[in-house]
């Protein structure tokens, strides 16, 4: 039986030395614009020097088979389909909450919800028992990324990653190579320790993986074996991704207890709104201080304890056919959520769609 509990801790200080990878040394061959494959047809990286420099480098710095590693990554395509969903929105684009919401506050969610909540209610208890996450949000972080494993992804999960480490679609203000290239790495470190076979590993075309869409690096600090069976199953068992979602959310300062966030109203003639939007959604202010920047809030909020934040949520352009924003006060829970996914609507999704199917199954 693997030990994977010290495979992780072992990761985990190995994986610190990939930031001794720079861009620059990782591809010291000849330069690729990624914008040159955004027509291209689909080829493997074999002959790639960027990408073989990068396999290099990454088997001297980690100890692993020089060969299995350019091998691997040699093996690996360019998928220009993850290249264009990559892509960021056209100019012009305005966010809008309630479509948003729609997409995922619907039928087969709710039911699907539901029905994963009963499958699973001992294992959700048990994660809200040690880790102080309520099964609502579970069980929302699920429902909104994958309906509960009817989408997990079909694409190679080293042919998405590889694809966008070596070929990001970047724009003058946006280069994410690095941040891939670096999930790139842990990947296939991950995967040589644990002796998997990557090649049949699939996932998003962002590369994430499993009914909670663990991207590599969530993978290695926070996945857990919470079914006891003596590894980590991201994809086929929802204890441990129930665990793993738990296991994050602890981490990144989970508050057993708090709301997530506060409905507010606004007095339009003395809303300080460019002070109150400066920290984003990072919880800044006491109640006291929204107060006094034209915020009104509810009893409950004004005696929060702890800094809340206030959200924007657009709702389209309201001079063309839109309406006026949504504005919540978010706490550090909120925030927290957020660290899954970086965006107050995916985060307020996941709130809603749980406390929706939680009522549900307390009927």
């Amino acid at each position: 039986m693997i030990d994977f509990t010290l495979i992780r801790k072992l990761l985990i200080v190995a994986i610190t030395g990939l930031s001794l990878i720079s861009p620059t040394q990782a591809f010291a061959g000849k330069k690729h614009n990624a914008h040159k494959n955004l027509s291209a047809k689909s080829f493997a990286y074999k002959d790639r020097s960027d990408a073989m420099a990068f396999a290099d480098r990454l088997a001297e710095q980690q100890g692993l088979d020089r060969d299995w590693v350019r091998q691997t990554i040699g093996e690996a395509r360019f998928m220009p389909m993850v290249q264009k969903l990559m892509q960021p929105a056209g100019h012009g684009f305005v966010k809008n909450w309630n479509a948003y919401r729609s997409r995922f506050i619907e039928p087969l969610r709710i039911e699907s919800g539901i029905e994963f909540w009963r499958s699973n209610t001992d294992t959700l208890a048990r994660a809200e028992q040690d880790f102080g996450v309520p099964p609502e949000v579970i069980v929302g972080i699920i429902g909104v990324e994958t309906i509960y494993g009817r989408h997990m992804g079909s694409y190679r999960v080293i042919d998405a990653l590889a694809t966008l480490a070596f070929d990001f679609p970047k724009t003058a203000d946006r280069d994410r190579s690095a941040f891939f290239q670096s999930e790139l790495a842990q990947f296939l470190t991950l995967q040589a320790n644990a002796g998997l076979d990557i090649t049949n590993v699939k996932g998003s075309y962002a590369g994430a993986i499993g009914l909670g869409q663990f991207m590599p690096s969530s993978w290695v600090k926070y996945a857990i074996d919470y079914d006891g069976d003596g590894q980590i199953d991201l994809r086929g068992s929802a204890s441990d991704a129930i665990g793993s979602i738990a296991n994050f959310l602890k981490a990144s300062n989970w508050r057993p207890g708090m709301p997530a966030y506060y409905p507010v109203s606004l007095v339009p003639t003395r809303t300080d709104m460019a002070t109150l939007l400066a920290p984003d959604i990072r919880p800044t202010f006491s109640p006291a201080d929204l107060t006094a920047c034209g915020i009104l809030l509810n009893e409950k909020a004004t005696r929060h304890q702890g800094p809340l934040a206030l959200v924007e949520l657009l709702n389209g352009d309201p001079e063309i056919d839109g309406e006026e924003p949504t504005y919540i006060a978010g706490t550090e829970n909120f925030y927290a959520i957020s660290r899954y996914n970086r965006s107050s609507y995916y985060t307020l999704a996941v709130i809603e769609l749980g406390e929706t199917i939680r009522a549900e199954v307390m009927k």
